[in-house]
């Protein structure tokens, strides 16, 4: 994921250096054989598609053009943070100013995926992004009753079998 301008121009340069590899494949690897330049080939244009994709997904957060980020775990939750902060065009020094933070605590937290970060934290960023955070809590499904009771009678048998052995053989 492209978390910054830094790492846009980095992605930005290995998209060229690629495709300038891609053109000239054929005649660099003319000596190897066919099934080896295949193989480069289709590992090239497969790290040049992931490129590609991270720079769109970027580009796209930056143009406002996504106004929904949906989760499936809260594990998801950094990530989202971070492209939250994308689409609202904030640089992690602007985020760290509105949260009275230094720079490179904010470039700390986002590489970590804030890992480590309290939930206080976690929270007073998403407020400073102006961001909405509703997720649902999903509880486990509920025991049947006859679920319920056959617990508690395999919990009476476990009881019964642990105090028999407990207690001597003749004891009161």
């Amino acid at each position: 994921m492209i978390a910054n301008e830094v790492q846009r121009h980095v992605t930005q340069t290995a998209i060229r250096e690629f495709e300038e590899a891609l053109a000239h494949l054929d005649g660099d690897a003319k000596d190897r054989p066919e099934w080896v330049r295949k193989g480069l080939r289709e590992g090239m244009e497969s790290q040049l598609a992931d490129l590609r994709q991270e720079l769109g997904e970027y580009e796209a957060l930056r143009a406002g053009h996504v106004r929904v980020l949906e989760l499936d775990s809260l594990e998801q939750l950094p990530e989202a943070l971070i492209r939250a902060r994308i689409a609202a065009g904030l640089s992690q020094k602007e985020l760290a100013g509105r949260l009275g933070l230094k720079e490179q605590q904010i470039q700390r937290d986002e590489a970590r995926r804030y890992a480590g970060a309290s939930l206080q934290r976690v929270q007073a960023v998403a407020d400073a992004l102006g961001v909405q955070i509703h997720e649902r809590v999903l509880l486990p499904i509920a025991p049947t009753a006859a679920g319920v009771a056959a617990a508690a009678a395999r919990a009476g048998e476990a009881i019964e079998t642990a105090t028999a052995a407990a207690i001597p053989a003749g004891a009161p």
